[in-house]
């Protein structure tokens, strides 16, 4: 079993958890690969859902979110306290700084205008920018309850119904995230959270239907990272169901001999080494991970399971 990331935790009014085998592919499964431009779901993508897994490795995590707060401090006494003269000149000359707000892409920001008309687009676009930022910190639930309202408004917004398809996936909501994803891909016609959909069916067991997002990205095949993503999954559906040997084989028909790997074809290194190891084929496996060590000397938790095979 792969020992990096957890899976995201259902809540308590899920009933099935799968096994988390995928959980390298699943820290990049929001977003692979390399921003593309053109529509506005890739310019969101590139501006607001990127994978952070590159920065996790390198940085760890990112802090907990705790609320600011606010401590008065003890004021002196009136006879110390110095005086203060306010001119008109002075206040002129320092005025309020403006409250600092976020941005939506150009390509977001204008499918919400059109969505939400002229004298309510800025209203909307600062409360995705906000659920955005939310998401970025790992505040799913603040950023579902921001979001919740947005899809049920606006619900032809493709930006919104992809990040609250997200977000509820990070919170292991998988069969609200399907909904909200195949929204997403009806409005966009983008394969780009094809592998999360697909690892949504694979939580739920839903073999069948991860055999069919599998297929229909496979043949589509946008990009190099994309597709990594979704054999991931689709050799950890196989795996969870007992076909290790099926799995490796679907995992090994992906190049292995890259002189300069990108993240995607690390994540496959990874995911095949796991297999390799739970199979018994334990020199394959450590060939693996010495591969990977070779290119990033701390991916994920390669130093600690070569340790462990050694």
């Amino acid at each position: 079993m792969a020992r990096g990331r957890a899976r995201p935790q259902p809540e308590p009014d899920d009933t099935r958890t799968p096994r988390s085998w995928g959980s390298v592919a699943r820290k990049g499964a929001r977003v692979v690969g390399e921003p593309r431009a053109g529509s506005a779901s890739e310019a969101w993508r590139d501006a607001v859902v990127r994978s952070r897994s590159d920065e996790e490795r390198h940085r760890g995590a990112p802090p907990k979110w705790e609320p600011e707060v606010w401590v008065r401090d003890a004021e002196p006494p009136a006879e110390t306290r110095p005086r203060r003269v306010r001119t008109a000149a002075a206040a002129e000359a320092a005025p309020t700084p403006p409250r600092r707000t976020r941005k939506l892409p150009p390509a977001v920001a204008g499918e919400v205008a059109r969505a939400a008309g002229a004298t309510r687009s800025a209203k909307v676009e600062q409360a995705l920018a906000e659920a955005a930022r939310a998401y970025e910190r790992d505040r799913y639930h603040d950023a579902r309850r921001m979001l919740k309202p947005l899809a049920e408004r606006y619900p032809d917004v493709a930006a919104v119904r992809e990040l609250h398809g997200l977000t509820l996936y990070r919170m292991g909501k998988w069969v609200d995230a399907i909904k909200e994803l195949e929204a997403f891909r009806s409005l966009s016609g983008s394969y780009d959270q094809h592998p999360v959909m697909a690892d949504c069916n694979r939580a739920l067991r839903r073999w069948k239907r991860v055999e069919e997002v599998w297929d229909d990205l496979r043949e589509a095949s946008p990009s190099a990272e994309l597709v990594a993503e979704g054999r991931i999954v689709m050799a950890g559906a196989m795996a969870d169901r007992g076909n290790v040997s099926g799995a490796i084989k679907l995992l090994e028909r992906a190049r292995s001999n890259i002189k300069r790997p990108r993240l995607h074809h690390l994540r496959l290194w990874y995911a095949l080494a796991d297999l390799y190891e739970r199979a018994g084929e334990l020199p394959r496996s450590r060939e693996l991970f010495r591969a990977i060590l070779r290119h990033d000397h701390d991916f994920a938790d390669v130093p600690e399971r070569l340790a462990s095979l050694d």
